[in-house]
């Protein structure tokens, strides 16, 4: 565990051709231990969406760290997605599940999916979702970037 009371995870994705059926994503995080230990993953996906690997990295950070320390554990997510951070800090999500997962602009919720996996996070005392700068010198931030778009560069899943 960190040093602090929590684990600050660090999430990203990225995606080349966004949206269409050309795109290739990435998704990555990583976070470390006290002693320096650092856990860190990444993957992609063909045919995707950044806002699709941004949630993707939550997902899978949250569920690695809840690996390795238990289910209790307290964890900061920690990423430069506005998509991300502003459904959580504004609670968009409460509308969508309210609206029948349709939102303000009366079209279905993109990426229903994985809001449906990480809403139950945003509901957990344990587990709190922070915005930071994207390419500005943090270097956890620039690593899990670096990572994502590796992900991407080699991602060969469908």
């Amino acid at each position: 565990m960190s040093k602090k009371d929590f684990i600050e995870v660090y999430t990203d994705g990225a995606t080349s051709a966004n949206g269409t059926s050309k795109a290739r994503g990435g998704w990555a995080y990583m976070f470390a231990d006290k002693d320096g230990t650092v856990y860190s993953s990444y993957g992609g996906e063909k045919g995707t969406t950044n806002n699709r690997m941004e949630l993707l990295a939550a997902i899978k950070g949250i569920e690695a760290a809840r690996a390795i320390y238990g289910e209790s554990v307290r964890i900061h997510i920690i990423s430069d997605s506005a998509y991300l951070i502003n459904c959580y800090n504004d609670g968009w999500y409460k509308n969508w599940k309210m609206n029948g997962w349709v939102n303000s602009s009366k079209k279905p919720v993109a990426n229903k999916d994985l809001w449906e996996k990480l809403i139950p996070y945003f509901n957990d005392f344990n587990i709190l979702f922070i915005k930071c700068a994207g390419h500005s010198g943090n270097d956890s931030n620039d690593y899990v970037d670096m990572l994502a778009k590796r992900g991407a560069a080699e991602c060969t899943k469908n």
